[in-house]
C-alpha cells in the first residue's frame, strides 16, 4: 500500500512537471543548435554593419590623400599617416572648437543634472509642497508642444543671450523626459527611510545629498549621459544663436566643413590653401566622435539599471 502511494505520488509529480514544461512559453525553451547558429550569424552581421562605417572613417583619416582619391581604402589604411590630424589641429579651428564643446558640455551637464535632480525631488513632495502637480503638468506639456524656432530666437534675443554661450546652455537645461525618469525613481525610494532622517533633524537638502543621491547613482549617471551627449551633439542652437565663428563648438565646425563643404582652412583663414577634402573630413569626424566614445564605457554599467529603475514605476 505504501509502495502504491509512493508510486502514485511519483507519477503525479512527473505528470505535474510535464504539465509545467508544456505550459512554458516558447521563448523560455532552450533553442536548438541550428537556431543558436542562426542567432550568432545575425548578431555577427549586425555587428559588422554597425562597425564598418567607423572602421572606414578611421581608415580614411589615417591614409594618404592620393590613396583615398583612387578609392583603394576599404578597411585598413594604406600608407598610414597622421598628416590629416596635424593639419586640422594646425589651423587652430578644431582645437578651439573642441575646448568650446568640452566647456559647454561640462558646465551644461552639471547645471542640468543639478536642476533636474532638485526639481524632481521637489516634485515628489506632493503633499507638503503646494503646486507641485501643476509644475509637473507644465513640464509634461513641453514634451507635447514646442514654441518653434522663431519664438525661441526672439526669446533668446530679448534676454540678451544672442552670440553667448548661455544660449547653448540655458534653453535645454531641463529635459521633461529626464525629469520624469528621475522623479519616478525618487518616488520608489522608501519613504520611511527619508522620514526617519527628517525626524533626526536632517534638512531637505541633507536628505537629498546624504540619502537620496547615494541611492540614485545609476539613474543620475544615465541622466548625466543623456545630457552630456545632447550638449555635445547640439549644433542647431549654435547655428541659430552664435554669429562669431570663434565661439563655434566642434559640431558646428563639423557641419560647416563636412556637410556644407566649406574648406576647413578657409574657416580660420580665407587665403589659406585648402586641405585634402576627404581625409580631413574623416579626421574631423573622428575627433568629434572620440570624446563620447571614451566616456560611455565608464557609464555603461549604470545605463541599463538606471533606465529600467527610473522609467518603470514599481
Amino acid at each position: 500500500m505504501a509502495l502504491g502511494t509512493a508510486g502514485g505520488k511519483q507519477t503525479h509529480g512527473l505528470t505535474s512537471s510535464m504539465s509545467v514544461r508544456a505550459r512554458r512559453p516558447v521563448w523560455m525553451e532552450k533553442p536548438s543548435a541550428g537556431m543558436q547558429a542562426f542567432k550568432a550569424l545575425v548578431i555577427t552581421g549586425i555587428t559588422v554593419v554597425m562597425l564598418y562605417p567607423f572602421v572606414y572613417v578611421i581608415s580614411v583619416s589615417l591614409s594618404k590623400s592620393s590613396i583615398v582619391r583612387r578609392g583603394d581604402v576599404v578597411l585598413w589604411p594604406r600608407e598610414p599617416t597622421l598628416q590629416a590630424y596635424r593639419d586640422i589641429f594646425a589651423t587652430g579651428v578644431v582645437t578651439r572648437s573642441l575646448l568650446v564643446s568640452i566647456g559647454i558640455t561640462v558646465v551644461g551637464t552639471a547645471l542640468s543634472v543639478f536642476m533636474t535632480v532638485t526639481l524632481a525631488y521637489g516634485l515628489t513632495r506632493t503633499r507638503e509642497v503646494p503646486g507641485t502637480r501643476f509644475v509637473l503638468y507644465v513640464a509634461l506639456f513641453t514634451m507635447l508642444f514646442g514654441a518653434g524656432i522663431i519664438p525661441n530666437y526672439l526669446l533668446i534675443k530679448a534676454l540678451g543671450m544672442l552670440d553667448t554661450y548661455a544660449s547653448l546652455v540655458i534653453p535645454p537645461v531641463i529635459s521633461a523626459f529626464n525629469l520624469v525618469v528621475i522623479r519616478n525613481f525618487f518616488m520608489n525610494l522608501p519613504r520611511e527611510l527619508l522620514d526617519s532622517a527628517r525626524v533626526d533633524g536632517a534638512s531637505e537638502f541633507r536628505v537629498l545629498w546624504s540619502i537620496v543621491m547615494p541611492l540614485s547613482k545609476a539613474v543620475t549617471a544615465v541622466i548625466a549621459l543623456f545630457y552630456g551627449v545632447g550638449y555635445w551633439n547640439n549644433f542647431f542652437n549654435a547655428m541659430l544663436y552664435l554669429k562669431d565663428a570663434q565661439k563655434w563648438p566642434v559640431q558646428l565646425v563639423l557641419n560647416q566643413y563636412v556637410v556644407q563643404g566649406t574648406p576647413l582652412a578657409q574657416v580660420a583663414n580665407p587665403d589659406a590653401i585648402p586641405l585634402a577634402p576627404e581625409v580631413i573630413k574623416m579626421a574631423v569626424l573622428v575627433v568629434a566622435t572620440v570624446p563620447v566614445l571614451l566616456i560611455y564605457p565608464f557609464l555603461q554599467k549604470y545605463f541599463t539599471k538606471g533606465v529600467l529603475t527610473g522609467a518603470v514605476k514599481q
